[in-house]
């Protein structure tokens, strides 16, 4: 997500910072260099030169000029301007004032309306609510079954009526059952085309025109980039829409579509989706998204994350076993499977601040996703209990076996063992207040 543009920003502040004063100049050769950046990530030509002006208008004064860290000045202007491209304020999805809050998807077909139905779903009974979903599509071959599928795996309730009803019925079915059966969220999954056409647009415009959503929002494939904002244009002027969901945004390295889609249409993004694996949407944070697209990470919403798999009591008991130097291989394992939870490894890595460019280094992402992992898991996996609970048990003998039951070499288990025991240590201190030499200049002490 944004690898592209993020590496490209980076570069230029760099050399931003080697200046130490600026120049007019300088500014404006920075931002050419930001200019070309933003269209090569496929960012709209309109957007992309507002937004560079808009910098400009700022950067070229005082603010910089007279600052005594201008190269600084000038990254939180354009930090300040792509929250603003990007809209500035999170937009909660709406909250019927009498239950149940409806919320109609619309879109393409392949955008991934029926897998978001389903995450969105999962997202409000998370929250406590009962949601409902509607299998209004007839269209695709599949679709109500796929709603089914996916309902029945994460306990949704679904509620279809076939191929034979029509959508409009269906829809107006499955509101009239969510609100007799107390449900909190009715979200509707309608059918969807290969590309936006009449037939199409009258049928969302009859449903809409029927029930009334809370909420019309458009699923839209960020991986499609222009287009994506184009069908979005589209749809806003045939049946207005409330929200925006981007989907599949971590196949798209470039990311024009997100820094276009909501200066062009005006209409808020309130989610976005990564990953094929069902689980809640991520809520759009426009200020969030403007520091992962620096290179600043995003902190808040990793907390959010930890904070969503971690079991607070688990957490105090792992900090204890860190504290008395008992936190043996099983723990650790425990850990990873935590964080596979939270997402993809180098995805956690990029919220962290300056280490989008480790997250998007391809060795460091086959060494946390790829055979280096499984790897990992297997060997520790090959450990009897009194092994991974003290793993300076293990001896020349047993990391042979261990090596053959894992199907990895002596030296593979030896590089576990001492990157473990580093990574004890280290821990260990950090968890009594003190910070390992190695680590002072990153942390900032």
């Amino acid at each position: 997500m944004f690898d592209t543009l993020t590496e490209r920003l980076g570069g230029v502040f760099q050399r931003l910072g080697r200046r130490g004063r600026l120049s007019e100049k300088d500014v404006d050769d920075a931002l050419r260099e930001v200019r070309m950046a933003l269209l090569e990530a496929d960012v709209n030509f309109e957007v992309a030169r507002d937004l560079v002006a808009n910098i400009r208008n700022r950067a070229v004064g005082t603010e910089v000029f007279e600052s005594i860290t201008p190269a600084q000045q000038v990254v939180k202007i354009v930090n300040e301007q792509l929250v603003h491209v990007l809209g500035t304020d999170n937009v909660p999805l709406a909250t019927a004032a009498t239950p149940p809050t409806v919320v109609m998807l619309v879109g393409l077909q392949g955008s991934g309306k029926t897998t978001t139905a389903a995450k969105l779903a999962l997202g409000a009974k998370g929250r406590g609510g009962k949601p409902l979903l509607v299998a209004a599509d007839t269209q695709r071959p599949g679709a109500i079954d796929q709603l089914v599928t996916l309902g029945e795996q994460f306990d949704l309730p679904v509620f279809q009526q076939g191929t034979d009803a029509s959508p409009l019925e269906i829809a107006i079915n499955g509101v009239t059952h969510g609100q007799s059966d107390n449900h909190s969220h009715v979200i509707l999954d309608t059918a969807g085309r290969l590309a936006v056409d009449d037939e199409l647009m009258d049928e969302i415009e009859r449903i809409a025109g029927h029930i009334s959503p809370h909420e019309t929002l458009l699923v839209a494939d960020a991986m499609t980039g222009q287009e994506a904002v184009a069908v979005a244009q589209t749809f806003h002027a045939r049946s207005p829409l409330t929200g925006l969901v981007l989907t599949k945004l971590d196949g798209d390295a470039r990311g024009g579509a997100a820094l276009s889609i909501r200066a062009v249409t005006g209409v808020p993004i309130k989610f976005v989706g990564s990953g094929e694996s069902i689980e809640p949407l991520e809520v759009f944070h426009p200020d969030r998204m403007a520091s992962r697209i620096l290179g600043m990470g995003d902190v808040l919403s990793l907390v959010e994350r930890v904070e969503q798999v971690v079991d607070e009591r688990q957490a105090e008991e792992m900090q204890r076993k860190m504290r008395d130097a008992s936190f043996g291989l099983d723990d650790f394992l425990e850990q990873l499977e935590q964080m596979k939870k939270m997402g993809s490894m180098s995805q956690i890595l990029g919220m962290l601040p300056g280490m989008g460019k480790a997250a998007n280094d391809p060795q460091v992402r086959q060494a946390l996703e790829g055979d280096g992992m499984k790897r990992f898991e297997a060997i520790i996996l090959s450990m009897t209990p009194l092994e991974r609970s003290s793993p300076d048990t293990i001896t020349g003998s047993r990391r042979r076996r261990i090596a053959a039951g894992s199907g990895t070499s002596v030296q593979d288990v030896n590089q576990l063992l001492k990157q473990f025991k580093q990574a004890r240590q280290v821990m260990q201190m950090m968890s009594q207040g003190k910070v390992p030499a190695g680590l002072r200049g990153l942390l900032g002490n």
